[in-house]
Order: C-alpha cells, then structure tokens, then sequence
C-alpha cells in the first residue's frame, strides 16, 4: 500500500527521525524523574519507619518491654499511619495492630520487606493496599516490627506515571502534527518551483517562482530561480533578435550588392563597363556587408548577454592615447586637426576590446564628417561625480537637438549624411557598450559655426566610477 505523498517526503522524513531522536531523549528523561519520584517516595517512607522503630527501641531501652508495650498499645490505637507488631521471645504475638509478621523466616537480622495489608471498603469489600516494613530483634530476644501503609504514596507515584505517559504521547501527537504542517508549507512552496520548471521545459519562458517576502530560504531559492530565467529569457530574446536582426539589416546591403553586381555584368557583357572596376566596386560593398555583418553581431552580443563580458580594470586615458595614434595619420591626411587631452591613472571596469571599438566609431564617425581644415578633439577625464568620461568633439555638421536621440537606433541616418558611406551603426554600437557597462551616451552641439561648417557634434561616452 503506497503511503500519501506528505507522508514520502524529505521535510516529513526529517521531523519523524529529529521526533524519534527528542522521544527518546523525553524518555530518558521522565524515565528519570520516575525513578527519582519513586525512589524519594520509598526513601521518605523508609526514614519516617526507622524514626518510629528508633522511638520504640529507645523506650525498651529505658524502661523494658513493659514500656514498649504501653507505647505500642497507644500508638496502634491513635491514627498513626504505621502498623506494629511486637512478639516474644518465643514467637507469640504480645501486640500490635497487625496480627502476624510479614517476614518469613526471620533470623534475627534487620530486614525490610515489602507485602500488602487488607482493608474494608466502603461497601464491606475488602482493599489490599501495599505496605513496607522493618523488623529487628530487640535486646532482650524480643522482635519488634514497624511498617507503614505506602498506597498513598504509590498511588501518588501512578499519577506521575500516567501524567508522564500523557506528556509523551502529546509530545509525539505534536511532533507529527508539526512534522505534517512543516511538510506541506515545504510541499506547497516546492510544487510552485516545480511547476515553474515544468512551464519553463514546456517552452514558458516568462514562468516565474513565487516569492513570498518571508526572506527564508526558498524565496532565496525563488529569487536565485527568476534570476537565472530572467537572464535565460534576456539570452533566448537577444539569440533571437539577433538572427532577426541580421536578416533584416543584411537584406538591403545584399540586395545592393547583387543589383551592382548584375548592373557590371550587364554593362560588361555589353562592352560598356570596365570588369577591374566592377570587383573593386564589389569587393567593396562585399566589406561593408562584413562590417554591418559584425556590427550587428556585436550588438547583439552585448544586448543579449546584458553585461560586458569579461571585465577587467584598464586606464581609460591609455586606450584612448592607442586609439588615437590610429586616428592622427587618417585626420593628417584629410587636414584635420587632431588633440587629445587624455587624463592617466584612472580606471574604469569593463571589456576593453568592446570600449575599443566604441571609442574607434566614434572617431571615425568624427573624421567622416568633419570636413578639411576642421578639427577633433578627444578627451579622457574624470567627472566631479567620480564618473569617467570619453568624448570625442568635432567641427562637422552636426545633428539637430531632435534627432539625437534617434540616432544612436541603428540604421538611421541623418539627410546630411545620405552621401557618406556607412550603415548608421556606429553609434548604436557605442550605446551598446555603454549600456552594457552600466554607462550612457550624452549627444550635445560642438564649438559652433566654424568657417563654412558646424556647429559641431560632442559624443560622450560616460562609465559608472569604480568602487
């Protein structure tokens, strides 16, 4: 017969064996304070029978049997609760309130003995109550014998007995019933984490445990589990956006790419188009489909993971002073002046190749849209609220107030840029990073009208100070 299913669990299991080790520890101890209860009763019984057998020798001592006879006769016939009996020197009853002695076989040495005496009900029924004795020869070769009724006394000692009974069957009846209420909260919290993950392998991936703000170790164990779905769900959805992701944003690249390329073939098919030119111009699209490839890539990477891979602590200045001896040959051929005002010693945690490559879009977005005789500047530095800031200024045209915070989507470009190559990623990848640093990005307006251009653009990429 298979048992109830609270009854085959764990928590149950545990309260049963902790509930058989504290029973038998209850056991012991009123089994202790039986003994102890008893053992005082008999004690006390035992001393009152030798003060009373010391106050009749004492009188034998004094003035003889006579004596001892006279105070055996008064003592029997008041309400004293002990029982007497004296006899001579041959065996004969000489007084006492009991007719015979309990001691069989007597040989003179004092002796105890236990026996029971018979009493009248209230009915006329007769009652035997337990009695206990002692019994020595007196001086003269007489035999005196005092015992006492202890019924009382047992009877007080039955009371214990059945009071200790009635505490450890209650203490059983509580444990089990503890062990049953503890068994089902355990149960009932555990079958809303298994029913989470039954929903969760059935492909629910929004299931959460319930926390009951009890603080306690299975809302611990919740929190733990909606973590861990919180950033299986983040995984699956960013895996998910990514392949949609580069599917759409590839479309239009590739869709170019073959009508260029049909366009070539078409043109030289016909002796019109120069072939050289025509790999040049796909080789060309072909790169910047590998780019917006990767870029896509990257972001999804960041979004889906939601933190920056792999931290490490780096100086902000010395990235940006490697970043930039790439840049200063690119700007020296366009006529661009180039500074940088890059502050050391200071520390940022995060993924430095990531933070590479935000910092790099950024200058190359500057260098792609200011125009010769401008200038870029880039800036490493600590905020005065412990933040570390990178930014890159330049003397281009700029982004109106309206549309900055549209152009860090992806894809989106600016009407001024129509004529600039590139797939308005850049700077979607930089808000990535930053994002996933726990930082942000902040577009504000340049120097201003410079020349022919401007006003200018500052991009700046702000990381959390380190604690």
């Amino acid at each position: 017969m298979r048992l109830p299913r609270i009854f085959r669990t764990t928590p149950f299991r545990l309260t049963v064996l902790f509930l058989a080790l504290f029973a038998s520890a209850a056991l012991a101890f009123l089994a202790y304070i039986y003994v102890a209860t008893a053992g005082e009763a008999t004690k006390r019984t035992d001393r009152e029978i030798v003060r009373e057998m010391r106050s009749l020798t004492g009188a034998y001592d004094r003035a003889g049997l006579d004596a001892v006879n006279q105070s055996l006769i008064e003592r029997a016939a008041s309400e004293r609760p002990f029982l007497y009996l004296l006899l001579g020197k041959d065996g004969k009853r000489i007084s006492g309130s009991i007719e015979v002695s309990p001691v069989e076989k007597f040989d003179g040495t004092p002796t105890w003995t236990s026996f029971s005496v018979t009493d009248q009900g209230p009915q006329g029924r007769p009652i035997k109550h337990p009695a206990r004795g002692f019994q020595e020869r007196l001086k003269g070769g007489e035999v005196l014998f005092v015992g006492a009724d202890v019924g009382e006394d047992e009877a007080y000692v039955d009371k214990v007995i059945r009071a200790l009974q009635g505490a450890g069957a209650l203490v059983v009846i509580l444990g089990l019933s503890g062990g049953v209420l503890v068994s089902r909260n355990v149960s009932r919290s555990m079958a809303g984490l298994a029913g989470v993950l039954e929903a969760v392998n059935k492909g629910d991936l929004g299931a959460r445990a319930p926390v009951r703000g009890t603080r306690d170790e299975f809302d611990e164990l919740a929190q733990g589990l909606n973590e861990m779905l919180d950033r299986l769900e983040r995984s699956m959805a960013g895996h998910k956006h990514a392949g949609d992701a580069i599917a759409h944003d590839l479309r239009s690249p590739l869709t170019r790419l073959r009508a260029r390329l049909e366009a070539a073939y078409l043109d030289v098919e016909a002796g019109k188009g120069d072939p050289t030119k025509a790999l040049a111009q796909a080789l060309e699209d072909t790169d910047g489909v590998l780019k917006t490839f990767t870029a896509v890539l990257s972001i999804a990477r960041l979004q889906a993971a939601g933190s920056a891979p792999d931290p490490t602590l780096f100086d902000p200045g010395e990235l940006a002073a490697d970043i930039s001896e790439l840049y200063e040959p690119l700007c020296e051929d366009k006529e661009i002046d180039f500074a940088a005002e890059l502050t050391k010693g200071l520390q940022v945690r995060g993924n430095r190749e990531f933070m590479a490559q935000a910092l790099a879009n950024l200058l190359d977005n500057a260098v792609k849209y200011t125009p010769g005789g401008g200038a870029i500047m880039l800036r490493v530095r600590r905020r005065s609220s412990g933040e570390v800031e990178f930014s890159v200024t330049d003397t281009g045209p700029g982004v109106p107030e309206a549309d900055r915070g549209r152009v860090i989507e992806r894809f989106v470009r600016l009407e001024n840029s129509r004529n600039q190559p590139g797939a308005g990623l850049g700077l979607s990848l930089v808000a990535a990073v930053a994002e996933a640093h726990g930082g942000r990005i902040e577009l504000d307006e340049g120097p201003g009208k410079v020349g022919e251009s401007g006003p200018g653009l500052r991009v700046a990429l702000i990381l959390p100070r380190v604690a």
